[in-house]
């Protein structure tokens, strides 16, 4: 299975998503392989906001070697399932989508709302990865079926 994790750039929200849930699957000898992605291409080919990866170092992942990427339409085919951190991300990504197939692939990150983007205020970062952290083990029981 091949899932993408999507934000606006690429280095805060996903990379944690893409990072915890790759680890958790790992753990699990799952074989999935977990990506990420922004819908903007400010950051592409810088590693995760340092916050952020001080967060997940702090829950016990390693993100650091991560590096963002633009999303583009090509992941479609690429992925099964495309998680997006707000509804802003999924209207961009929706907006490339050419097929009913495409669309169906993409939901939001949480079922019931968005995942608040940390970028401007410090004290987020540690709330945001536990939220995160916690939607990723039900991501992993969901899909493991």
């Amino acid at each position: 299975m091949k899932i993408l994790m999507v934000c606006l750039g690429n280095i805060c929200r996903s990379p944690l998503a893409h990072g915890i849930l790759q680890h958790l699957a790992n753990q699990e000898n799952l074989g999935w392989q977990v990506h990420s992605a922004g819908t903007g291409d400010w950051h592409v080919g810088n590693p995760p906001d340092r916050r952020s990866v001080l967060a997940a170092r702090s829950l016990g992942y390693d993100i650091s070697a991560q590096r963002a990427r633009h999303f583009n339409k090509a992941f479609f085919d690429e992925y099964d399932h495309i998680l997006v951190m707000d509804r802003n991300n999924l209207r961009d990504v929706l907006d490339l989508a050419k097929t009913e197939e495409h669309r169906q692939k993409v939901r939001l990150f949480l079922p019931d709302g968005e995942v608040t983007d940390p970028y401007y205020d410090n004290d987020l970062f540690v709330p945001v990865s536990l939220e995160v952290e916690q939607r990723c083990k039900e991501i992993l029981k969901e899909l493991r079926g």
